[in-house]
């Protein structure tokens, strides 16, 4: 049911016509997405980088790193899913056996003992399986809370939520020890790359602009770079002259 709701969402997708989009971002909603860009900012700066900073100062590493291998472990099924709706039966295989290494020798996934034998984790979302199915990557938009994406992934994200076979099969509280890691391990990387992060929001000239051009950047380079889009310039200025020589 979720991959049907997520079709007929898709195909209300905003997609740029011819020219309107030389630059390679397509970005028709940039008045809310703003918007939703300022308040995101403001739960940052209000509630987010003090919890990541006093999560990094007070959590030892290894501890941060075991929460983070669990919250990982947990979502590995979810994963397999989307390998598997790709076609991608190598992914598949690895992270299931990623996933069972992870269970019984590191301790229910709080160790990475699989990744010393090179089973490391093949990354992958809902997203890229509506990529992978042809589904067009549509307008950038800045959801709240969640932050920079497109229609496409922010259709992904919530078909996401349902994907994890574990979330069907875990008692209460048991299945919700995995959002629990995740929501954790999320403040911890807010701590931990607390300056790159506070450069963009903090000490753009436009963090808006800096933070849509560095996740559409990234976000095609995942896929390959052979999005339906055009291809984004890494060391273009979004502020600079468009006329200077």
């Amino acid at each position: 049911m979720a991959v049907l709701a997520a079709v007929v969402v898709l195909s209300a997708c905003s997609v740029p016509g011819p020219g309107e989009a030389p630059d390679g971002i397509h970005d028709p909603y940039e008045t809310v997405n703003r918007s939703n860009h300022e308040f995101n900012r403001t739960i940052d700066r209000r509630l987010l980088r003090p919890a990541g900073k006093g999560y990094s100062t007070a959590i030892p590493a290894p501890v941060a790193d075991t929460v983070s291998n669990f919250a990982s472990n947990l979502s590995l099924p979810g994963t397999v899913v989307n390998n598997l709706l790709q076609g991608n039966l190598g992914g598949a295989f690895q992270n299931t056996f990623r996933f069972a290494f992870n269970t019984v020798f590191g301790i229910g996934g709080l160790g990475d003992p699989a990744s010393a034998f090179g089973a490391h984790e093949v990354e992958t979302d809902f997203g890229e399986t509506l990529h992978v199915w042809g589904v067009p990557e549509g307008a950038f938009v800045e959801l709240p809370i969640l932050g920079p994406s497109t229609e496409r992934d922010a259709v992904g994200k919530v078909v996401d939520l349902f994907t994890n076979p574990l979330s069907y099969v875990l008692p209460s509280p048991e299945k919700y020890y995995g959002t629990g890691a995740s929501l954790a391990a999320k403040v911890g990387d807010r701590g931990r790359y607390s300056e790159t992060i506070d450069s963009i929001l903090y000490d753009s000239a436009d963090s808006y602009a800096q933070a849509r051009l560095i996740y559409l950047q990234n976000r095609r380079f995942e896929l390959g770079g052979d999005d339906d889009s055009a291809y984004v310039d890494p060391y273009d200025d979004p502020y600079g002259d468009p006329y200077a020589e």
